[in-house]
C-alpha cells in the first residue's frame, strides 16, 4: 500500500513540466516508543506548561521566544511569524546539474521517493528522469515543504527519482573543530600492513538486511516477556582490559581469521572426500 505523499506539485525542466509526488523514502513504525506512566495509577501523564512564577498557563497565552544572549529573549507573536514564512510554489523547479563527488556527505539529509502524481505526466516525467540518467550528473532544484525552502538533489533510482534533501552551509560544523586535536604523527607501518589484512578478509558486499538493531529487539523481546508476566533476565556485562597491546591485539585479529577459514576450508574438504568414498562405495556395489 502506497503511504500518503509527503508534498505534491510539480517538477519543472526549462519548459518541461509534470505533475509529481513526494513520498518519504524511510519509515520509523518500528521504533519503540515510551510514554510517562505513574505505576500508582496507571495513569498517563500529561505534560503541562508552567510559569516558574504564576504556575499553570494555557498554551495560548504563550509566545515564541528568540535568546540573543543569557536570559534576554526577542519575543515574537505567531502573525510576526507567518508574516516572513515562504508561501509554497508546488513547483520542484531544477536549477543546475552537479558530479555527485561534489556533494560532500555531510551535506545528504532526508530521502524521498519522487515520482509522477497521476497517469498525466508520466510521458514527461520519463522524459526528465532519463535525460538525467543519461547525463551522469545529480540535479539541483528548490522546493518549499513546510514553509521552509529546501535544497534538493535528485537522481534517477529505478522508474523513478530519489529525492535527497540537502543540508545549508550554516548547518554543517567545520571537521576541525573536532579533528583539530588528533595527533599528526604517523601510524606504525607494520600495524598498518596487518590492519590492511584483516580489512581484506573482512571485505565483502554491502548486505542492510544482516544489520538490525540489536537494542530495539532486545526491547521488544522485554515487552513480549513483561506481557508473558516473565522477569527480564539480566545482562552481564563483558570485563575490558584498561591497557590494550595494540599490536598483538591486531595479531589475534589477524590469526583468529586465519584459523576460522582454515578450520572452515577443512570441513568443507573432509565433507567432499567423505561424499567422494560414499560414491566410490555405491559403484562398487553396483
Amino acid at each position: 500500500m502506497v503511504s500518503r505523499p509527503s508534498w505534491q506539485g510539480h517538477l519543472k525542466l526549462s519548459l518541461v513540466t509534470c505533475p509529481v509526488a513526494l513520498y518519504t523514502a524511510t519509515s520509523t513504525g518500528g521504533d519503540v516508543h515510551f510514554n510517562l506512566i505513574n505505576p500508582k495509577t496507571n495513569n498517563r501523564i500529561k505534560m503541562v506548561t508552567t510559569d516558574p512564577d504564576t504556575g499553570p498557563i494555557a498554551r495560548s497565552e504563550l509566545v515564541k521566544g528568540y535568546e540573543v544572549s543569557k536570559g534576554e529573549y526577542v519575543l515574537l507573536t505567531d502573525e510576526e511569524i507567518k508574516s516572513v514564512k515562504l508561501e509554497s510554489t508546488k513547483t520542484i523547479d531544477i536549477e543546475t546539474f552537479v558530479p555527485a563527488k561534489d556533494i560532500d556527505r555531510l551535506y545528504w539529509d532526508n530521502p524521498y521517493f519522487l515520482a509522477p502524481n497521476g497517469k498525466i505526466g508520466q510521458d514527461a516525467f520519463t522524459v526528465i528522469r532519463t535525460a538525467m540518467e543519461k547525463s551522469g550528473k545529480i540535479a539541483l532544484a528548490r522546493v518549499v515543504m513546510s514553509t521552509r525552502e529546501r535544497l534538493l538533489a535528485l537522481e534517477p533510482r529505478g522508474k523513478g527519482i530519489l529525492a535527497y534533501t540537502l543540508r545549508t552551509d550554516d548547518e554543517v560544523r567545520e571537521p576541525d573543530e573536532v579533528f583539530g586535536g588528533i595527533s599528526s604523527a604517523k601510524a606504525d607501518p607494520d600495524m598498518i600492513k596487518i590492519a590492511e589484512k584483516i580489512i581484506e578478509q573482512k571485505a565483502g558486499p554491502f548486505d542492510p538486511s544482516k544489520f538490525n538493531d540489536r537494542y530495539e529487539d532486545a526491547l521488544k523481546a522485554l515487552i513480549a516477556d513483561k506481557q508473558k508476566g516473565k522477569k527480564p533476565a539480566k545482562v552481564t556485562e563483558a570485563k575490558e582490559d584498561n591497557v590494550v597491546d595494540l599490536m598483538a591485539a591486531l595479531r589475534a585479529s589477524l590469526d583468529a581469521k586465519a584459523a576460522k577459514s582454515t578450520k572452515a576450508s577443512t570441513k568443507a574438504s573432509a565433507k567432499s572426500s567423505a561424499a567422494k568414498t560414499t560414491k566410490s562405495r555405491t559403484r562398487k556395489a553396483s
